[in-house]
């Protein structure tokens, strides 16, 4: 695979995904998925996110995953963090990135992190606060999430407004990307493409704008498409489709990383992703879950087209 991508697609999976699991995923199954799925070629998978673990038991591992995804050369090792407690945790064990989320639905953000909106951005400035007091942590990037961004289960549609207001705050914190994310799959094409064409057209000239998509009523690609046409580059994405929201209820979970991949391909997109190694991973996923937790997938299901084969001529 060329290193000239057209396509970032980042793994949020082994966070996004695994947080949703009960039964504990075994590290070394998580360290494998780690080193196979840098193997295929991605080049960034958030591993954890920095909570307490009586909250979330899956990542009592981190530090143990994180130092393992800082040896792969040219992997961006990143997590999420929900306060500046959670931050000063990343910064101490020097992750490439930490993801700061907040809600643009304020009933949404209330439910998840327990603080109004203002109250998020409030933390997120706390968080820089604590980068700049130490030199050692400069190189650490801050990115900033906005998620319901694209309608709630609880608030119904977001104000686009909204959602540019609360990316404006937060570049003017010192942001290094914006990332908008359909968290419980209201959005369609449409509002896709006009949200993200909004962002790209106020904001693309000063930060990095990424997708993340949830495949909850069967759009998370056709999404893709929207945010592609707007200009978008960056995605997340999950082997298997793993993942969902707690406030969503019956949603399945992230758009599925290998179909992600097959489409963009197909396109003619170069994503550096081998899709046949990235295939394979599933295997792994599957012996780390337990047999009531599905793994969707289209490719996974129908296998790879045939090669075309070529015109007889004479």
């Amino acid at each position: 695979m060329s290193n000239q991508r057209d396509i970032i697609v980042r793994e949020v999976g082994m966070r996004d995904g695994l947080q949703m699991v009960k039964d504990i995923f075994p590290t070394d199954a998580k360290l494998r998925w780690l080193q196979a799925e840098a193997d295929a070629g991605i080049p960034e998978i958030e591993v954890c996110s920095f909570v307490p673990v009586h909250v979330v038991p899956q990542f009592q591992d981190h530090a143990e995953i994180v130092e393992a995804g800082l040896k792969i050369p040219g992997l961006t090792v990143s997590a999420l963090v929900p306060n500046a407690r959670g931050a000063a945790r990343g910064f101490e064990l020097g992750v490439d990135k930490l993801n700061f989320v907040l809600s643009a639905s304020e009933t949404h953000n209330l439910k998840n992190v327990r603080c109004t909106t203002e109250e998020s951005l409030g933390r997120l400035k706390d968080i820089f606060a604590l980068r700049n007091e130490n030199p050692a942590y400069a190189g650490i990037d801050i990115a900033g999430g906005i998620s319901t961004a694209l309608g709630c289960t609880m608030e119904g549609k977001i104000d686009p407004t909204r959602v540019m207001w609360i990316a404006e705050e937060m570049l003017k914190l010192g942001v290094s990307e914006i990332m908008i994310a359909d968290t419980v799959g209201y959005a369609n094409p449409a509002l896709v493409h006009d949200v993200f064409r909004q962002a790209a057209d106020l904001f693309a000239k000063d930060v990095r704008i990424s997708a993340h998509f949830h495949d909850t009523r069967g759009l998370g690609l056709a999404n893709v498409v929207a945010a592609l046409n707007a200009g978008i580059t960056e995605f997340d994405a999950s082997m298997g489709g793993l993942g969902g929201c707690p406030f969503a209820p019956a949603a399945t979970g992230n758009i599925v990383m290998e179909d992600l991949v097959f489409m963009l391909e197909e396109m003619g997109l170069n994503t550096g992703v081998n899709l046949e190694k990235l295939i394979s991973i599933r295997e792994i996923i599957n012996g780390g879950l337990p047999e009531s937790e599905p793994l969707y997938g289209a490719i996974a299901r129908a296998g790879l087209p045939k090669p075309k084969m070529p015109e007889m001529t004479g």
